[in-house]
Order: C-alpha cells, then sequence, then structure tokens
C-alpha cells in the first residue's frame, strides 16, 4: 500500500470540501501521469490533501484508471465520498502529486480520541509539539 498527497487547490478549508464532496463534487481527480504504482494505491491507499501549507484530510482511492493514448491520456483517480481529518502536517507548495509512504503519513484525528478541535487549533498544538 502507498498513497498519495496533492495540493488542494481553490479550497482552502476541510469543510468546503466535505461540501462538496457531499453533493458529489471533488469524487474523480484527473491528472496528466499515470502513477506506476496504482495497484499500490487501490490496496487500501488514500489521496492526502494539502491546504494552505498543512495536510489537513484525506480520501480513501476507489481505483485508478487511464484514458487515451500518448500526449492525450488522461489518468482519473476515483475517490471514495469520504473525507478524514487527519494530525494536521507541514507541507510545502509542490506541482502534480507525489507519493507518500504510509509511515510518513499522518494520523486521522479520530483515531487520536481529540474530539472535534478546529482545524488551525490542531495545527498550533502539533507545531508546538504538544500533540
Amino acid at each position: 500500500m502507498i498513497h498519495l498527497i496533492k495540493l488542494c487547490v481553490g479550497v482552502a478549508k476541510v469543510e468546503t470540501l466535505e461540501r462538496r464532496v457531499s453533493k458529489g463534487d471533488w469524487l474523480v481527480v484527473h491528472t496528466r501521469q499515470t502513477p506506476k504504482r496504482a495497484m499500490e494505491l487501490e490496496d487500501g491507499g488514500s489521496l492526502y490533501w494539502v491546504m494552505k501549507g498543512s495536510v489537513v484530510c484525506r480520501m480513501p482511492i476507489l481505483d485508478v484508471t487511464t484514458r487515451g493514448e500518448g500526449k492525450a491520456s488522461q489518468c482519473l483517480i476515483r475517490l471514495a465520498p469520504e473525507v478524514i481529518r487527519t494530525a494536521p502536517q507541514a507541507r510545502r507548495a509542490f506541482q502534480g502529486w507525489r507519493y507518500l509512504e504510509p509511515k510518513d503519513a499522518p494520523m486521522d484525528l479520530s483515531s487520536m480520541d481529540a474530539g472535534e478541535l478546529p482545524v488551525d487549533l490542531a495545527k498550533q498544538l502539533r507545531e508546538m509539539g504538544a500533540w
């Protein structure tokens, strides 16, 4: 199993992404390059979203498919309609997507027994080393 990490362009808050997902948006991500490790992604991987310089949530990957050939090809990453909040983890800006090893992925907030902390507060606590 492996994960992907990607900037969530145009969305600054997890709540906004949750609303869009509940309406059926953002369930398919289009990329130019098909990940060479697509089978590992489909084996329990997630797409971790970076918003405002931090990983803040993830969505499980259902499947990865490629349409077309050559320069006209396009990769479609289908996501489960579930936004799972994670412990904030700082990330610098990058283009496209990157692989994320499970050992480097932030923990889910639900598994941390943190309750319903606001994302900004959770980020500050994490940066201070208090959480």
